[in-house]
């Protein structure tokens, strides 16, 4: 087809008619009556009427152009009133952002000058064009719902990062954030924007007013008698704290919700929107008539159902439109006005998308007739003005509107050159498209219509007043019954309809994985997988940058589409071969993560860096998996490589993303697709200070290069990843240890592991925000609770008291009403059962994926980290965030799948494949945390018992070298509950305080493990050299944070007593309470040591055993003596009181020692309790008043001391009886008086020992033992003690090679 113009003709030699009958069968073409007929028909005048057929010119296609000219320049003298009209106005035509001179602060603008991202503390900007008489509109489309105030400002008026439009005189600005108007003062107006929403902004100069619309609808005057005069014009300009987003529409688009009498800044192309609109006429008089060549007239049809079927008069007909309609269809006005509602109004005969041909027809026809640079452009507007009008429309009870945009949607991506095109430049590479999978949640739910949809609010009441969980099954009034009843078929109301939306989001992403339509290049399943690896990389590889990342929201919602879509082609696969796996045995196999074929960026692995895997686990990858390295891929990157030369870089910088200029106004290197809010790129970025605070990332280093050579996501074909004879594709390498079985197809795997990557990256992140609604509903619920209750106790002769009850009732009733509606919709659209579902089974995909991948031996350590993240978040959404809702109890297969993440967590929190500090940190908090609960203790129970044995095993590791609390945590979880008085769940004096979150791992109720208690004693007695390794490096700790707790309460304390007012620093305050609740669960770990293995301390035939007693003795002595005396450091500490210590308390610490010593004395046999009291009264710092002081028993000096102060409380374990039972009290009372007895005893026998015969280590006990072969002496505890860590001698620094037991002769 020839170039088009305005004086472009057809050839005569290729559109000759002929009248002869022959030539007519021959060519298609019609006789000469008819087509006249025909053509008259089509290209009606402007007033519609047709001129009867002896007035008529006659029409041939020789001189159909001239006509069409004619006719298209009819009505076209408005043109020339335009520029009257225009007055009023200054400045270009053509309205957008000032990105020159216009701004004040960082900000991001987009391609097009309309959209902007505040990138500093509160940006400013203008337009280019500014009205200074007449009624004047522009739209602003709302991204982000934070801080931003948008109106109007002049010339003069100067803004900076803290006063913004409405600051300062003469600027005016509506803030939809604070829901206040501003000019210089502020004051209440309007209503609170949400994302999603489109704000009006009106000015009449004629009047003096500004006025503002949300959605369309009026929000009133905001400012009368605004000045006017000589100098006076108002520009549209914004402020926008950091990471907001905004779209203006000054007029280059139609505006959503004009106003009568109001002009938008930019006036429309009128002329072209004529022409446009006549055109469109025709085209659709050709759809509607038909030629009937065997009876030679013209006939009605059925436009639905309209085809070309190859009719040359047609056909030459829709070439003369098209030559005049294309050029119009590149004008992003005239696609969203007349093409996407003529478009749209196909659709709005319903039915399924399927049953309107009419658009694939036409989509063909623009192929066929359009410049291919025309139909490209004409598509990207055309899906721009789609996304648009989805976003930005207003929620509505049926939500009809994105219902019909998404229609649209699906109809033109059904189009299969359409859908590769878009693919291929459009959709991920312009378009946030992502948007297209989300459905916004209504901030205001009147005006989403909820009221009608559910029309009886209902919430539970669950809580105390003290905010815990009711245990108590209340019975249900039959009013509250019939409530939540008519809530839940709200409810299910709400969902039938959200679902139809949701089914048409996944019918969209089915379109783009169809990996059938081969036909003209690649399917489209490989093309979508090429861009969404890199839209993943765009979001993996820019954490720290808000603007570039994918709005978490959209990501929820993205994801469980996905999910849909991927299993329904899963499963789809699976009933065309039946031996490949169904969707619920879904795994990622282990070579995706070392054959190279898909990229993990530089995302972490469980061994490390991937190049330190390659060069370390080169020889397991060509043994195990048949792959050979490239040596020249194992050159380490070195730290000069960083600093090398910019040139270098820069074609590797430009095959990645545009260079950047750092000068104002210049265009920035955006790394990705943006959180744009015109929905497309944002790639200017302004700068006040003319530097830029963003430089460009270095480049991505090219892919390391396995076997064979590795490819670019975007040079991937469906041979590279599907594979073909003899060659597997995605799944090269496989290692002997995976089944050789089908799976799946190829692509669907790295779909799936997309999936789970999206998941790690923000989805987790957006589950849990979201809950924040729901615990607003029981805030609000108890409030109202309570008010209810005191409106039942308010004397009657207190009306003012009663009338203010009243009016919070009011208030709490009605907030209770707007958060159930918007709780239902978030538990519809997130956290359904059919959402939860999607999330358990990407919970089970990640357990058989980490299965497989720990088969492989040392290659699991080149799995990304984010699998076993993924694993841990994903339970842990399952249990705190669907619930109570839904209950995880109810899914299927629940049971085991606990069990098998139970067996993960006890496996490889200890594994030396995985290095990553912060991975095995998660692995350990998660297992700590799966100990508290006894639904997941029991599973930890039910793994094998090998792995089991093996956990205990290393959580009874050496504490040194290895973050030790965590695992001391663990430990103590497993003993609470057998412990003296340890079987409360808050600590007693912390009843009566606020409580905290119920569920917390912390405050969960005892839970103790007897099985794996079991195995801990089984362990520590069989093995003797774990048992004195462990208990050391317990003890060690114990006396680091005990020592630490002290030094620290010294501090405070100083600081307490100082006459000047002192802050002690809140960390100071938190590391205090941390280093004594470690001091608690250290004591409660050696309790537990004692009790399950008594001889580990009490048998001495041991090697270590006397020593272990002795170093327990003293570190027991040294906290009581600190902890029970009279008016001591830590009674002082612990009545002021302070926030941040309230864990800090004579019981939790003096029961745990209690528990050792009861065990050591009471509960063991006559040599161990002979040992034992031996060892602890031969300690100096042995104090039988200490033991006295747990039952309350005070020194009679301290008594008469404490006389006046007769209100004194003392300490006593006898206060305690809800939580230490009568059979312990009774033994504390065995206890002290067996040890008041032998103190006795002990001080009547000994002898006096001269200085001479005591220890010169410890002065403590006379000498016991000479080294050999220096013969200096000491006690036996001393240099026991040393040669565990030290074999030199004390004094000379020999190497001790032995040591005696030394007796001093008689006669000295």
């Amino acid at each position: 087809m020839t170039s088009r113009g305005a004086g472009t003709a057809f050839s005569r030699k290729n559109y000759r008619l002929s009248t002869e009958p022959e030539k007519s069968k021959v060519t298609g073409i019609v006789n000469s009556r008819l087509l006249n007929d025909y053509l008259h028909r089509v290209f009606t005048s402007a007033d519609g009427n047709q001129p009867a057929a002896a007035y008529r010119k006659h029409l041939t296609f020789q001189n159909l152009q001239e006509h069409l000219e004619r006719l298209l320049a009819e009505e076209n003298g408005s043109e020339d009133s335009r520029d009257q009209v225009a007055e009023g106005r200054l400045g270009p035509s053509t309205v957008v952002l000032d990105h020159t001179s216009g701004f004040e602060g960082l900000l991001l603008v987009d391609d097009d000058l309309l959209g902007v991202i505040g990138h500093s503390n509160f940006g400013s900007i203008r337009a280019t064009t500014c009205v200074y008489k007449g009624k004047w509109i522009y739209e602003v489309l709302i991204s982000s719902q934070g801080l931003m105030q948008i109106g109007w400002c002049t010339l003069n008026c100067r803004f900076n990062q803290e006063e913004g439009v409405g600051d300062t005189p003469d600027s005016y600005a509506y803030d939809g954030n604070r829901v206040r108007k501003w000019n210089v003062t502020t004051t209440n107006y309007g209503k609170s924007w949400a994302a999603g929403d489109i704000v009006s902004c009106l000015i009449d100069l004629d009047e003096g007013t500004i006025a503002f619309c949300l959605n369309g609808i009026s929000l009133g005057t905001a400012f009368d008698n605004i000045t006017r005069g000589a100098g006076m014009a108002y520009f549209p300009a914004i402020s926008l704290s950091f990471k907001e987003s905004v779209a203006f529409n000054f007029g280059s688009r139609p505006l959503r919700y004009p106003v009568e009498g109001y002009r938008p800044l930019q006036d429309p192309p009128v002329a072209d929107l004529l022409k446009a609109r006549k055109l469109l006429g025709y085209l659709k008089n050709v759809i509607h008539i038909g030629i009937d060549v065997t009876e030679g007239k013209l006939v009605e049809k059925d436009t639905s159902m309209w085809q070309l079927q190859g009719e040359p008069t047609v056909l030459i007909t829709l070439a003369h439109i098209f030559n005049y309609f294309s050029p119009l269809m590149c004008k992003v006005y005239l696609v969203e006005d007349v093409l996407m509602t003529f478009l749209l109004s196909i659709l709005e005969r319903g039915g399924a998308v399927e049953a309107h041909p009419l658009i694939q027809q036409l989509l063909d026809l623009m192929w066929l007739l359009m410049e291919e640079y025309e139909v490209h452009e004409c598509l990207k507007q055309l899906l721009m003005s789609l996304l648009r009008a989805y976003r930005f429309s207003p929620i509505i009870p049926d939500l009809g509107l994105q219902i019909h945009y998404l229609r649209l949607t699906i109809a033109v991506l059904k189009h299969e050159k359409s859908r590769k095109y878009l693919l291929s430049n459009v959709l991920f590479d312009v378009l946030r498209s992502v948007v297209f999978f989300y459905i916004k949640s209504p901030l205001r739910v009147e005006e989403a219509g909820l009221q009608e949809l559910i029309p009886t609010t209902w919430w539970p009441n669950r809580f105390t007043k003290d905010g815990k969980e009711s245990k108590e099954v209340k019975e249900e009034s039959a009013e509250e019954r019939l409530r939540r009843r008519a809530y839940e078929r709200g409810c299910q109301r709400l969902k039938k309809r959200i679902e139809v939306v949701e089914g048409l989001q996944v019918q969209i992403l089915k379109l783009l994985l169809n990996n059938k339509d081969r036909g003209g290049g690649e399917a489209s399943r490989y093309i979508f997988l090429n861009k969404f690896r890199k839209f993943l990389q765009e979001n993996a590889s820019n954490r720290g940058n808000l603007a570039v990342l994918c709005p978490p929201e959209y990501m929820v919602c993205f994801l469980h589409r996905l999910i849909a879509a991927l299993r329904y082609f899963w499963d789809g696969h699976k009933a065309k071969t039946p031996a490949a796996l169904s969707s619920e045995e879904a795994y990622v196999p282990p070579q995706l993560f070392y054959n190279g074929k898909v990229d993990y960026f530089d995302l972490q692995r469980l061994g490390g860096l991937l190049s330190h895997l390659k060069k370390t686990l080169k020889d397991d990858l060509a043994a195990k998996a048949n792959i050979l390295i490239d040596p020249a891929e194992l050159q380490a990157v070195t730290m000069d490589d960083l600093d090398e030369d910019e040139e270098s870089a820069t074609s590797a910088a430009q095959s990645q993303r545009p260079s950047a200029a750092l000068a104002i106004g210049g265009a920035l290197a955006r790394p990705a697709w943006l959180s744009s809010p015109t929905l497309g790129r944002a790639n200017r970025f302004l700068s006040t200070a003319a530097v830029s605070l963003m430089n460009p990332r270095r480049p991505l280093g090219a892919l390391e290069k396995i076997k064979v050579l590795s490819l670019r996501a975007e040079q991937r074909t469906r041979e590279d990843i599907e594979g073909t004879h003899g060659n597997d594709g995605l799944l090269l390498g496989r290692p002997p240890e995976e089944p050789d079985q089908p799976i799946t197809e190829n692509s669907l795997l790295e779909v799936l592991d997309g999936i789970v990557m999206m998941y790690n990256l923000s989805v987790h992140q957006q589950l849990g925000k979201m809950v924040g609604v729901s615990d607003d509903v029981n805030e609000y619920a108890m409030a109202l609770k309570d008010t209810e209750e005191k409106i039942s106790r308010c004397p009657k002769r207190r009306r003012d008291i009663h009338e203010e009850l009243l009016k919070s009732q009011k208030v709490f009733s009605e907030k209770l009403n707007h958060l159930s509606r918007r709780l239902a919709w978030i538990n519809v659209t997130i956290y359904s059962k059919e959402k939860m579902q999607d999330i358990y089974w990407l919970l089970r995909v990640c357990i058989r994926t980490i299965e497989h991948g720990d088969r492989t031996g040392s290659l699991f350590a080149f799995m990304p980290e984010f699998y076993l993240s993924v694993a841990m978040n994903s339970y842990s959404a399952l249990k705190n965030y669907f619930s109570p809702v839904n209950s995880m109890e109810e899914l299927p297969g629940y049971e085991e799948t606990l069990m098998r993440l139970a067996a993960i967590l006890a496996k490889h929190f200890a594994d030396s494949r995985i290095v990553g500090t912060d991975i095995r940190d998660s692995l350990m908090q998660a297992l700590a945390s799966y100990v508290c609960y006894p639904h997941s203790l029991r599973a930890v129970e039910r793994i094998p018992e090998e792995q089991r044995i093996s956990m205990m095993k290393n959580l009874l590791a050496p504490y040194e070298q290895r973050p030790w609390a965590q695992t001391n945590w663990i430990l103590v979880r497993l003993w609470r509950g057998c412990g003296f008085g340890y079987r409360y769940t808050r600590l007693p004096h912390l009843l009566k305080t606020k409580p905290e979150d119920a569920s917390l791992p912390s405050l969960q109720k005892p839970c103790p493990s007897t099985l794996l208690q079991r195995h801990m004693a089984d362990l520590l007695r069989s093995d003797r050299d774990l048992a004195p390794s462990f208990l050391n490096s317990v003890l060690n700790q114990l006396n680091w944070a005990f020592s630490e707790f002290i030094g620290m309460i010294q501090e405070i304390q100083q600081a307490a007593e100082r006459l000047e007012r002192n802050f002690v620093d809140s960390r100071q305050l938190k590391v205090c309470a941390t280093c004594f609740d470690l001091s608690v669960s250290l004591l409660r770990v050696l309790e537990m040591t004692v009790t399950l293995a008594p001889e580990i301390f009490l048998d001495w035939n041991r090697p270590s055993s006397e020593l272990l007693l002795r170093r327990l003795a003293q570190l027991l002595n040294q906290v009581l003596n600190r902890v029970t005396a009279e008016r001591n450091l830590f009674d002082r500490v612990v009545n002021l009181r302070l926030p941040g210590l309230e864990s800090v308390d004579h019981y939790p610490i003096l029961v745990a020692v209690t528990g050792i010593l009861v065990r050591l004395l009471v509960d063991t046999d006559v040599q161990g309790t002979e040992r034992a009291t031996a060892v602890l009264l031969a300690d100096p710092c042995f104090q039988l008043r200490s033991i006295q002081y747990l039952l309350g028993h005070a020194e009679p000096s301290a008594l008469a001391a404490a006389a006046p102060a007769t209100d004194k409380r003392h300490f006593s374990l006898h206060t305690y009886t809800e939580y230490i039972s009568t059979e312990e009290l009774t033994k504390v009372e065995k206890m002290l008086n067996h040890l008041s007895e032998e103190s006795k005893q002990a001080a009547a026998t000994t002898l006096p020992t001269s200085e001479e015969d005591l220890c010169p280590i410890c002065y403590a006990h006379p000498i016991s033992a000479i080294f050999r072969p220096c013969s200096h002496k000491s006690c036996k505890a001393c240099i026991n003690q040393h040669l565990m860590n030290n074999k030199d001698c004390f004094f000379c620094k020999a190497t001790i090679t032995g040591v005696d037991d030394f007796t001093k002769p008689a006669s000295s």
